[in-house]
């Protein structure tokens, strides 16, 4: 019964969210260009950990794993939020 009450009280201020469309692959897809180029200069000890499988251009010769999911992680956290500020601002 107390489940049901807060699912009821949850669903009811959940705001309206995008389906999915390109524009917001592209939103996404830029959000995590953006966290890749600024954690290929602030993270402090870059290639100290694994590297990436296969070849890259030479821009990113010390960004290996740990990088790469540093910085796509923090792209996700910052695309989702724009994803959701520009749809609850009526742009998406």
């Amino acid at each position: 019964m107390l489940n049901s009450l807060f699912l009821a009280v949850v669903q009811s201020n959940v705001p309206p969210t995008a389906e999915w469309t390109p524009t917001i692959g592209l939103v996404m897809v830029l959000c995590n260009l953006f966290a890749i180029a600024v954690g290929y200069y602030a993270i402090k000890n870059p290639g100290q950990g694994p590297d990436l499988p296969g070849s890259k251009p030479a821009l990113f010769t010390k960004f290996g794993i740990p990088e790469l999911l540093a910085t796509t992680s923090f792209g996700h956290i910052l695309g989702a939020g724009m994803i959701l500020g520009l749809t609850n601002g009526g742009v998406l």
